[in-house]
């Protein structure tokens, strides 16, 4: 949490700050549902945004038991 919370002080908030609260969630569900989870590559991920790496885990995944 550390790490993602320095990651969203310097890739998004301004230095100035925001003017009302309101803009400040706004931007800040921008960033996480918007960069932070769709585009921006982590390393941890092999390069990839963290619901492409789901997309591929899932489209990989192999269940345990064998449905008949």
């Amino acid at each position: 949490m550390e790490r993602f919370f320095r990651r969203l002080k310097s890739e998004w908030v301004p230095q100035i700050g925001y003017h009302s609260f309101y803009e400040a969630k706004s931007e800040i569900i921008d960033y996480i549902i918007g960069y932070y989870s769709q585009v921006r590559p982590h390393r941890h991920n092999a390069g990839l945004a963290p619901n492409t790496a789901e997309d591929k885990y899932w489209l990989e995944y192999n269940s345990v038991a064998k449905k008949t």
